[in-house]
């Protein structure tokens, strides 16, 4: 095996794929909450993305991608077998794992594989673990098998009704609580605007929330600055000091702004993606 060399790879959905990779020394060291930085050529992004699981004796780190850009694309039509040029990690502040008591992991789309690792950290210290999969459609919903295997009870819900309870993450949320059971932390990742209501509503329901922040990120140590977020009215850095921050006194609203900035570039760099990678079998 090559450092990293992907071992595995697993598509989960249509844009959705998991990849497990040979990389010992993250794998050695990596906690739940921490991410690496990806790079798949030279000149290439560097995209941070969230350790999803990682085996110390094999020496293997799991990790699951959307095609969203043109570098999430090209990643995923890599091959068993491919290597990543670089891999940096683990970033970032572990989560707090502790005792909390009765918590909520909540995922929505593929923050659901983010928040695995946090409820098999949370399930480990002896907590109950109640987790919620947020999705549009059924087809979306990823990873429902393991998260049962780390959570006591396990809800999803599908914008459209085609699988589990149809409605948002926060409906399911409310329905929990008014049924009587009693949550003293919550975990949230996922869309921004999703992470802002959830959290919202966690305070509101008297639930200590927690959010991971997906700002834009360059360096991931720090330096660039990029990735900062305010958090209780002071600057924070994402790749540092997060990337999950406590949700009470997180400005939603600065993450989203800042995160739109260069969504039209993003956008035509899609497009000259694929573009350029379309099949050309039978073209003269």
């Amino acid at each position: 095996m090559r450092e990293n060399e992907i071992l595995l790879k697993e598509q989960l959905n249509d844009v959705v794929v998991k990849f497990v990779i040979y990389k010992p020394m993250i794998a050695a060291s990596a906690k739940a909450g921490q991410f690496v930085i990806l790079r798949g050529a030279e000149n290439g992004e560097r995209i941070p993305v969230t350790l999803v699981d990682w085996d110390a004796k094999k020496g293997t780190i799991t990790v699951i991608i959307q095609s969203i850009g043109k570098s999430t694309f090209m990643f995923n039509s890599f091959k068993q077998g491919d290597l990543f040029l670089n891999i940096l990690g683990p970033l970032g502040t572990p989560i707090d794992v502790h005792n909390y008591g009765t918590v909520t992991v909540v995922g929505g789309g593929v923050g659901i594989a983010e928040v695995y690792p946090i409820a098999k950290a949370l399930k480990a210290a002896g907590n109950k673990v109640i987790a919620i999969l947020g999705a549009r459609t059924k087809s979306l919903v990823i990873l429902e098998e393991e998260m049962k295997g780390v959570c006591d009870i396990v809800l999803p819900c599908t914008d459209d009704g085609t699988y589990g309870q149809k409605g948002m993450v926060t409906d399911v949320l409310k329905g929990i609580v008014t049924a009587g059971e009693k949550i003293n932390a919550g975990f949230v990742i996922g869309p921004i605007p999703m992470m802002k209501f959830t959290s919202l509503l966690m305070v509101e329901l008297g639930i200590e929330p927690y959010a991971s922040l997906n700002p834009i990120m360059l360096d991931g140590t720090g330096m660039c600055g990029c990735c900062r977020v305010t958090v209780d009215g002071k600057v924070r850095f994402a790749c540092v000091d997060g990337p999950m921050f406590p949700a009470r006194t997180i400005d939603f609203n600065e993450l989203i702004r800042r995160t739109g900035e260069y969504k039209g570039e993003e956008k035509r760099a899609v497009e000259e993606y694929e573009k350029n990678h379309k099949c050309k079998i039978g073209l003269h």
